[in-house]
């Protein structure tokens, strides 16, 4: 039996705590416990995943995460060397491409947003050291994590300043929301609740990080 522990919390048939956004499937729940909040400095998968927050706008990650292998193959691994070179013929093919979202708009974002990470890498020497600039800490929880609450913890001042320099650059899809989903993913904030049990493995990976520079 599952159950809800608490505000943020629930417990599934073992009595393992877990953020409650995780409880729906398993996939979700190994996601959560292996990726989500954990540091990154790969810029294939910054990338990568900077992109499927932008076409997560408006659906629920799970959409999302149940798609991404069919994702990976139509944007060739993200590859942000392979993308540039996209052009009106991979666009046509990727809105017949049941296995994404197939949302004119996004797709166009994806590819442009691909040439504008190439000039960013260049300036800057990698993605990661761009965006390891805005690393912050968690905001402070109240105990009762309401719909009001939680709508305030969407997003940080960084996620809106982080925002903000990507629009200047060109970016598009990047909004202060995306973005935070983008940096409580990545690890540049540790989101876990307080009691789950993946929290302090996160914030151990994240004491042993070395943000590129």
């Amino acid at each position: 039996m599952t159950g809800t522990l608490s505000d943020g919390l629930f417990a599934d048939h073992h009595g393992v705590a877990r953020c409650t956004w995780c409880e729906a499937t398993p996939v979700y729940r190994d996601y959560h416990d292996t990726e989500w909040g954990f540091p990154v400095a790969d810029d294939r998968r910054l990338f990568e995943k900077i992109c499927l927050e932008g076409f997560q706008s408006g659906l629920s990650w799970l959409t999302i995460l149940n798609k991404r292998e069919s994702f990976r193959r139509g944007f060739a691994n993200f590859d942000i060397e392979q993308m540039v070179r996209f052009g009106d013929n991979d666009v046509a093919r990727l809105l017949q491409d049941a296995g994404i979202v197939r949302h004119r708009g996004k797709i166009v974002s994806t590819i442009n947003n691909a040439r504008h990470a190439l000039a960013l890498r260049d300036e800057c020497g990698s993605l990661a050291a761009y965006f390891w600039r805005w690393e912050s800490e968690p905001a402070s929880r109240p105990a009762r994590m309401t719909k009001d609450v939680l709508r305030t913890l969407s997003t940080s001042a960084e996620s809106v300043a982080l925002s903000k320099d990507l629009k200047k650059r060109g970016w598009s899809f990047v909004g202060p929301t995306t973005v935070y989903a983008f940096m409580q993913a990545m690890g540049l904030v540790n989101d876990h609740v307080e009691g789950c049990a993946t929290r302090a493995a996160a914030l151990a990976a994240r004491q042993a990080f070395q943000p590129p520079r």
